[in-house]
């Protein structure tokens, strides 16, 4: 059983708490186009999620059935006991050659790519580690452990790391000798030296005390969160795609035919040598270090943040009767929040084709209606159109408001 959608207003509820705990302590752990941004790549990964999740459990029900070596028993707390277990080993292994080869590390990056550390960070997930993720866990599989638990286990595993991404909780004593704490994950996700590639632990931390790779957080080097080679956008797609951009520009000018092939299995960072000498790239000064900021009006955000609800209302619509749609209604159902949350992205970076682009948004919701029912993405009604015509109205008010407040900055 997948425990997540049902946490989904716990994770909101928890995201208010830490924002009215940053007011109280007069912190600014959080920045709107930063929260928005995170929980855009969140949204679009359990978007995507949806068409792509059959990968990992198609490929586990195989293994299993063809594989396994012992059978248990899902009336056995041992069961579960064990599979928790095991999962968080796979996990720590998955999440530490995550970060150490180029090709994980472009899926996994999404995570890491905010400068922020807050609850909306812990959302910031990858829509590509499909691909290669269920590699991992396989193991699980070979020793019989049955899908159901398999599902649960992985659920409950990734529930545990929601509440590790705050600045509010500090070191926890003995706690942080065995379990993930916010002060160990904190370290997980600076981009100093001292704490890179460390802490790779889901649940437990003794994975990282056993094979080495063990950080404690250091009270005299504060934590600069972020990767070394900074997103620089508000966009989920690119956050999404950037470093397989980059993987891809090596491997086309690189003239050996071996480093175009080797270059996305090779250790993370690793250029080909001819590349490298042609291309250079500076490494970062973190002392200058200036989190990624694009001015924009209060309007703007406000703007932007309430069109970003909409779109978190229609992705809990996708969660909700995703199961029982046909792959069509999927596909279209993530076209339009693919569509929807790149627009967003742009006007987030006050792009100067940003209004074209949000008109052409809302343009586009006419035959989304239309098409919508047809492949059974919802329901054919008037009350569709009614809803629609509602909101693209409120949404041009807003426009007018905004271009209008802008106009008067300007001048």
């Amino acid at each position: 059983m997948d425990f997540v959608p049902y946490a989904v207003p716990f994770f909101i509820v928890l995201i208010v708490v830490e924002l009215l705990a940053d007011r109280w302590r007069g912190a600014r752990n959080y920045r709107v186009a930063d929260a928005i941004n995170s929980l855009s790549t969140g949204v679009l990964s359990t978007t995507t999620g949806l068409l792509t999740k059959g990968v990992g459990l198609l490929t586990y029900a195989f293994a299993l059935k063809h594989l396994a070596l012992f059978e248990w028993s899902i009336q056995s707390a041992w069961t579960w006991v064990f599979a928790f277990v095991l999962y968080d080993v796979c996990y720590y292994w998955l999440h530490r050659m995550g970060h150490e080869r180029n090709i994980l590390w472009a899926a996994h990056s999404v995570h890491h790519q905010s400068e922020d550390y807050n609850l909306t960070t812990a959302l910031r997930q990858t829509s590509t580690g499909f691909l290669l993720s269920w590699i991992f866990y396989l193991p699980l599989a070979v020793v019989g452990v049955p899908l159901v638990v398999f599902i649960s286990v992985a659920s409950l595993n990734l529930l545990y790391q929601f509440w590790v991404h705050t600045r509010h909780v500090p070191k926890l004593g003995w706690v942080e000798w065995f379990f993930v704490t916010p002060s160990n994950h904190r370290a997980h996700h600076a981009q100093n030296a001292l704490y890179m590639d460390r802490n790779y632990g889901g649940v437990f931390i003794i994975w990282d005390r056993l094979f080495g790779t063990f950080q404690e957080e250091d009270d005299n080097d504060p934590v600069i969160f972020g990767v070394t080679t900074p997103l620089a956008s508000w966009n989920p797609l690119w956050a999404n795609l950037q470093f397989y951009a980059q993987l891809w520009s090596d491997a086309r000018r690189t003239e050996s035919w071996w480093d175009k092939l080797r270059i996305w299995f090779m250790r993370t960072g690793w250029r080909p040598a001819d590349v490298k000498a042609k291309y250079p790239m500076p490494k970062p000064d973190l002392s200058q270090f200036r989190k990624f900021e694009v001015p924009l009006d209060a309007r703007h955000q406000v703007y932007i943040a309430l069109q970003f609800a909409a779109y978190v209302g229609f992705g809990s619509y996708l969660m909700n009767f995703g199961e029982a749609m046909p792959s069509a209604a999927l596909v279209l159902g993530w076209g339009a929040m693919a569509l929807g949350l790149f627009t967003l992205g742009v006007a987030l970076e006050n792009r100067p084709w940003a209004l074209k682009a949000e008109l052409a948004r809302l343009v586009l919701n006419a035959p989304l209606v239309w098409l919508a029912p047809l492949v059974g993405l919802w329901p054919a009604s008037n009350l569709a159109w009614l809803a629609l015509a509602s909101y693209s109205l409120l949404s041009v008010i807003g426009l007018y408001c905004c271009r209008n407040r802008l106009t008067r900055l300007v001048s």
